[in-house]
């Protein structure tokens, strides 16, 4: 996964430690009621797509940004289905990392679905009575997006 320029430029400076970043997710679900997913490159997983907020940017249009640079499809932001904090995780290099993920339900409304970038080894969509293995708060997520209601926006750790 490339890392953004700022984030390369802030780990020059606090090295592998712990940051609190700020993360979008989309659960793109079209008309037939099936979902987009990348397989990711890092780690073989299907998985929705997701990505880190720019320094500035504000969280539904870098989901719109993320979606497209990673799968070709142009989204537009119908509601938010979870906001979570993540536990914190370390990347291969070592690097660490603690993510509050804003997910949202997205429509497509143009594109085709491809692999658009070297971050996924596989884009599909899928029935969501067909989904193939992921982690856990990617089934969450999907789950609260096509529940809906603002009920479902808030996740209670377990």
């Amino acid at each position: 996964m490339p890392v953004p320029p700022f984030l390369a430029d802030l780990r020059s400076h606090v090295g592998t430690q712990l940051l609190w970043l700020s993360g979008v997710s989309a659960v793109v679900v079209d008309d037939d009621e099936r979902i987009l997913l990348v397989r990711r490159a890092d780690n073989g997983l299907w998985a929705i797509v997701g990505g880190v907020l720019e320094p500035g940017e504000q969280p539904a249009p870098a989901i719109v940004r993320e979606v497209h640079e990673e799968t070709g499809v142009h989204v537009v932001p119908e509601r938010i289905c979870t906001v979570y904090t993540e536990p914190p995780m370390t990347y291969p290099n070592g690097d660490r990392a603690q993510y509050l993920d804003i997910a949202f339900r997205c429509r497509p409304v143009g594109g085709r679905a491809r692999v658009n970038d070297d971050e996924s080894l596989e884009v599909a969509w899928f029935p969501a009575d067909a989904l193939p293995a992921m982690e856990e708060k990617n089934l969450l997520k999907i789950t609260r997006a096509l529940k809906g209601g603002a009920e479902s926006w808030f996740v209670e750790p377990s």
